[in-house]
């Protein structure tokens, strides 16, 4: 049976450590065979064995420490998800609120010297148990999550809040009860610095959190286009009702202005549809009886009935918003690995922090200096900055490509295409339109007319492009197409059949040359000179004898020069890979610019051609559209496929293209180099943050100058550190292909 997706839900992450305690446990249970955690939208994907309870999963997320895990289904639980995380935002900003009114005001007394003495025990002890109050109301979450870690052995970034703020409130509170116990020159007391830290990092994680939002617009547009409600007919009456209850074959009626509700084909009426936010093609698309409609889409005008075909998680928009969640899970090596140093990072803070202070007061006699060092080092160096640098650029440049009719499906993809060196280009359907025609048929001792009946009657069942060019072409002749029996097919070469008890051949000049059919020089002089001409030259044999040649000319895309063109610029040699003769494969590469051609290649041969390539050192990416190509795209660095092509082919391509210009190519690899950029921008950021802020915290650096970090800077720096990544992936929203 097939590996069952769950995608979860959890509350309580706090940073990177999380992460990686998270996964860890998951992957401890048997049967998980992978477990993706996602910090930025705090969810997790887990791929495990149908026989795998969801019970289990739940339970092994909770064993980490302080989080709670619920499985998402449906669009509905996304939605709760979300108001949810609303309230929970709300709810911080009142426990930062608090804070501030309380914290701030002390400071400023404190600063300006209206605060009585210590000596004054009753104010100083309704200051002790007022605070306590507050960080139990403001800051019980840091406690708590650091308790739970506590107990599973585990650290987080609660662990530093916690013990930041709970040791500066522990000494103040020695100070005001216990001062005998305290040397003279160390009684200073820290109230408010613990509040307003809680407070800054509430508010930085409030901010965090509204950035975070705007990451993941292109999931938000995509969910907002479908439809709530769809019109069907049912006993005869037209009826509003849920989309959820549609049933596949209903009869869906769509006016002007409205969104289609689920996948179908139309069975009466005409329309324009936009589709832009399928394909990023502006224009609308004609549609008509028998066509295809796409839930999601808009009907710009005119009404039709159409047969709902796909319902639900399967219709087209459910599935993108799967791959792009799924792309947007997935791990880069460089996500991995930032994952293993932040697991490691909070309790070399702790032992950073802990041996400081024991430097401070055993060998400089300074407990004061040992407090405020060790308060800001476990406040300053928590790697959350680290943990969001990777996976929030993922997020956002994954929506942008979906933006641009990019459908990324693998994660991993957006990263491996910036490095491509070489693109390797499929003819038919990629290069050219993929609607190839009959231009010309040369015979000998036989009509054109009966070529092309034998040739029909032979194509009549072949789902081959050059095959169905052929019977369009007896079809539009009005031609009577006989029958054709002993059916045969070489894939790539050509096919074989009997037609009114002659053997009929059709196919390449190889393909006859492997059924001892040779042709004479004077067809080899039409072949060339079709094949100058861009045509593609099929050879009619009859009884071993070649008896026509049909032509058949598949029209280049408009735009398909100018791809090649914007690839050249960004440094990229472009090959074309075809099965077609090599003069037509020479004379397209040649109108468009392709640097080098291999044609006549069998479909087993292309993935033979891509590992060649890769074997020199060059990393590949292959653009196609069959299913003849879907070996070689799943043996590309990176497969790019057409998505009006095969099924077979998108399943083994990393990127689905869904409008069929080649533009979506250059556009795909610009996006990945902005988001391999811009997570390395984030890195640097967060590495050299991290790097310095614990030597900065210490002392080391600027005490010799007198300037000590206040552990309150050290907080708000923290919570800005995250902030700022978050910001910086945000400008990849704004990235212009």
């Amino acid at each position: 049976m097939k590996n069952q997706e769950i995608r979860l839900s959890i509350e309580g992450m706090g940073c990177a450590s999380c992460v990686g305690k998270i996964e860890k446990k998951l992957d401890a249970v048997d049967g998980i065979v992978s477990a993706n955690i996602n910090l930025v939208d705090r969810t997790a994907r887990v791929e495990a064995r149908p026989d795998v309870l969801e019970a289990n999963i739940i339970d092994a997320i909770e064993s980490a420490g302080s989080y709670h895990a619920k499985v998402l289904v449906s669009t509905d639980d996304e939605s709760k998800k979300h108001e949810a995380e609303a309230a929970h935002l709300q709810y911080r900003i009142k426990q930062s609120a608090l804070a501030i009114l309380t914290g701030f005001p002390l400071m400023a007394a404190s600063m300006l010297g209206l605060l009585p003495s210590l000596d004054a025990q009753g104010f100083w002890l309704f200051i002790t148990l007022a605070t306590l109050g507050v960080m139990a109301y403001s800051g019980s979450h840091y406690f708590q999550g650091a308790w739970n870690g506590l107990k599973h052995k585990n650290t987080s970034m609660d662990t530093l809040v916690a013990m930041g703020t709970g040791v500066a409130w522990l000494y103040s509170m020695a100070v005001v009860v216990f001062p005998s116990f305290i040397p003279e020159a160390s009684r200073h007391v820290y109230f408010e610095a613990a509040l307003i830290v809680i407070a800054l990092v509430n508010i930085g994680h409030v901010l965090e959190a509204r950035a975070r939002g705007k990451t993941n617009q292109a999931i938000e547009k995509l969910l907002s286009l479908q439809a709530k409600t769809a019109r069907v007919i049912r006993g005869g009456k037209e009826v509003d009702i849920p989309i959820e209850e549609v049933a596949i074959g209903d009869v869906v009626r769509v006016r002007p202005g409205e969104k289609i509700p689920v996948d179908g084909n139309i069975i009466e009426g005409a329309s324009f549809i936009d589709e832009s936010m399928l394909t990023g093609e502006p224009m609308p698309v004609s549609k008509a009886q028998g066509d295809e409609v796409i839930a999601g889409t808009m009907n710009d005008s005119g009404t039709f009935l159409y047969a709902a075909t796909r319902i639900g998680a399967e219709t087209t928009l459910a599935q993108i918003i799967e791959t792009v969640r799924r792309a947007q899970s997935a791990k880069p090596d460089i996500a991995r690995l930032v994952d293993k140093v932040a697991s490691v990072f909070v309790p070399i803070v702790l032992f950073v922090a802990l041996s400081t202070g024991l430097f401070w007061w055993l060998y400089m006699d300074n407990i004061t200096l040992a407090l405020v060092t060790s308060m800001s080092i476990l406040l300053i160096a928590c790697p959350c900055a680290l943990g969001l640098a990777t996976p929030i650029s993922m997020i956002v440049g994954i929506g942008k490509a979906a933006e641009y009719g990019i459908l990324i499906r693998k994660g991993e993809a957006l990263e491996r295409a910036s490095h491509l060196t070489t693109v390797v280009l499929d003819k038919t359907g990629t290069i050219t339109q993929g609607k190839p025609q009959v231009t010309d048929i040369i015979t000998e001792s036989i009509s054109e007319d009966d070529a092309l009946i034998f040739a029909a009657a032979v194509e009549k069942g072949s789902e081959h492009p050059l095959g169905k060019a052929i019977v369009q072409a007896a079809e539009h002749k009005g031609l009577t197409i006989a029958d054709a029996e002993n059916f045969a097919a070489s894939f790539g070469g050509g096919v074989s059949a009997s037609v009114d008890g002659a053997n009929i051949l059709i196919g390449n000049d190889t393909f006859l040359h492997e059924n001892n059919v040779k042709s004479d020089k004077n067809w080899q002089k039409q072949t060339r000179k079709l094949a100058k001409q861009a045509k593609t030259p099929v050879f009619l044999a009859k009884d071993n004898q070649i008896i026509a040649i049909i032509a058949i000319a598949d029209p280049i895309k408009p735009d398909a020069k100018q791809a090649i063109t914007a690839l050249h610029d960004l440094g990229l040699k472009v090959q074309m890979l075809t099965g077609d003769h090599e003069q037509t494969a020479l004379a397209v590469a040649k109108e468009v610019g392709i640097d080098d051609v291999t044609a006549e290649v069998k479909p087993d041969d292309k993935d033979n051609v891509i590992a060649a390539l890769q074997n020199k050192g060059e990393i590949v990416g292959m653009v196609g559209d069959g299913i003849n190509d879907a070996a070689a795209l799943a043996r590309a660095n990176v497969g790019f496929a057409i998505a009006h092509g095969s099924d077979i082919a998108i399943e083994s391509a990393d990127v689905v293209l869904m409008r069929s210009s080649l533009t979506a190519i250059p556009d795909a690899i610009r996006i990945s180099s902005a988001t391999l950029t811009n997570i390395k921008q984030n890195l640097l950021g967060a590495f050299i943050y991290n790097t310095l802020a614990i030597p900065v915290a210490a002392g080391i650096l600027f005490m010799p100058m007198g300037i000590l970090l206040n552990p309150m800077l050290a907080g708000a720096a923290m919570a800005m550190s995250s902030v700022t990544v978050v910001s910086n992936a945000n400008r990849l929203r704004f990235f212009k292909v």
